[in-house]
């Protein structure tokens, strides 16, 4: 699951932040064909892993070597979803997501046709090259359209569209290689991909997201306002964006919330691709059936981010220290209960406790997204969230299924998935160290002292009362 988008600053928005830039209905096909497009991109990740274990026997494969066939599509995106951004900056975000689209579609093809293992590898890691910029950009189209109130909304619909994409993949096709075989389930995503990419290239252009409202931009106040933000934010002078560059890492706190999150998602890109295969093997579920059955697990994995976002969100409104907290939580809470999950017999119980820790398994990314935000300059926004993307990608999503399948190997499956939650202590150890550096490193980034909790606010006012008097 890429859990790595996130909301951007949006250029050239020349709407107020109750005004549409675009006609509403123009605005919801844009949407409708961008969330296509993104389940299309997670559908085409995802369905290698329902099919893991028919590439097993067919090719023979260690579960290392099906380990990284999965890892290798996070890695690219890890390395190249900040270059590429920039890349579609230049040339056209319309433009960039449709070759990004065309070419994810093809290599899934290619997935298709592989005749050996180097074959899948390359196709795959082709997969990650078009997969790299798309959420970045996407999110970035759709915003463009929509009201600026409504940004948030949208940014989670886009988080939830990734897992309902991993679902659909997973499941779809498990359904469609039990049917057809496990060439027609990469087939069939590719296609679907092609067929996207075309109707998005006939109704998506450039001329038709410009803004309504571009001629009359100087008459409108809060126009002027949207523009000065956009001005200040996304057109910084080259010289002051170097300069601000450095205080992407200038901070103990930054640097923990980056390594934080990457860790904690590494259980959850294990999950993600495993769990497919041990439902197969420990549960002896058909291919169908075990792509299902997963898919119900990688769901809960999505909704847990965003609501892991939301709790952060409403517990730190008085304190933003507090999101720490939800993300040591989240971190705690999937470790134990991953562990007990693993180490009960298959049944009933076993899965109550392995929907419980996959709830709660990516739940700090949304609030290790708002650290990452508050502790960045607003400048560079949009690369601190870039450098959050490859942490998770390099720390987190690419190695879990590939150290998974390595450890398979010599233990086995379940023996893999035991050892696999642990990474999560180092995760908390990271989140802790960042919530001990967080004020002091608030206050010297922003100059804003950070507000106290409840409690300390009580005794700061005794205390001063005390003076007074």
């Amino acid at each position: 699951m890429g859990l790595q988008t996130t909301a951007v600053a949006v250029p050239g928005t020349s709407s107020s932040s109750s005004g549409w830039p675009v006609s509403r209905g123009y605005a919801w096909i844009v949407f409708a064909l961008s969330f296509g497009l993104l389940l299309s991109d997670y559908m085409s990740r995802q369905v290698l892993n329902a099919v893991f274990p028919m590439l097993k026997d067919d090719w023979l494969l260690s579960d290392a070597r099906l380990g990284s066939l999965s890892g290798v599509v996070a890695l690219m995106v890890g390395l190249l979803t900040f270059p590429l951004s920039l890349v579609a900056d230049r040339w056209g975000r319309v433009r960039s997501l449709l070759f990004a689209a065309v070419t994810w579609s093809l290599a899934t093809l290619g997935c298709a046709l592989a005749a050996n293992y180097g074959q899948m590898f390359t196709a795959r890691l082709i997969v990650g090259v078009g997969e790299a910029a798309y959420g970045s950009v996407g999110i970035a189209v759709v915003l463009s359209v929509f009201p600026i109130a409504m940004r948030a909304t949208l940014s989670g619909a886009f988080i939830a569209g990734g897992a309902f994409g991993s679902v659909l993949g997973v499941s779809i096709g498990g359904a469609v290689a039990d049917q057809f075989g496990w060439r027609w389930a990469f087939g069939a995503m590719g296609l679907f991909g092609l067929l996207l990419a075309a109707v998005y290239g006939i109704v998506v252009t450039e001329k038709r997201l410009r803004p309504r409202a571009d001629t009359d931009a100087d008459t409108d106040t809060d126009t002027a306002e949207t523009a000065d933000a956009a001005e200040d934010t996304e057109a910084a002078p080259p010289a002051r964006l170097r300069a601000l560059l450095p205080r992407l890492f200038s901070s103990v706190s930054v640097i923990s919330a980056y390594v934080g999150s990457g860790l904690q998602l590494f259980t959850a890109g294990s999950l993600i691709s495993w769990l497919p295969s041990y439902f197969n093997r420990y549960y002896d579920l058909p291919t169908a059936k075990a792509g299902a059955a997963a898919g119900v697990f990688i769901l809960l994995i999505g909704v847990g981010m965003v609501l892991g976002g939301i709790a952060s969100d409403r517990i730190s409104r008085t304190a933003p220290i507090r999101k720490w907290g939800v993300a040591i939580g989240c971190s705690l809470g999937s470790l134990v209960l991953l562990l007990a999950a693993f180490h009960l017999p298959t049944g009933p119980l076993q899965l109550a406790l392995l929907a419980a820790g996959a709830l709660l398994t990516a739940g700090s990314a949304g609030p290790a997204a708002a650290m990452v935000a508050n502790l960045t300059p607003v400048a560079i926004s949009a690369t601190a969230f870039a450098t959050l993307t490859l942490a998770n990608s390099l720390l987190g999503l690419a190695p879990g299924p590939s150290v998974t399948g390595a450890l398979a190997d010599r233990m086995g499956l379940l023996g893999a998935l035991r050892i696999v939650p642990f990474v999560a202590l180092a995760a908390t150890v990271a989140f802790l160290i960042g919530r001990r550096w967080y004020d002091r490193d608030l206050l010297r980034i922003t100059g804003i002292a950070p507000v106290a909790e409840p409690k300390e606010l009580a005794v700061t006012e005794a205390e001063e009362a005390e003076v007074s008097s």
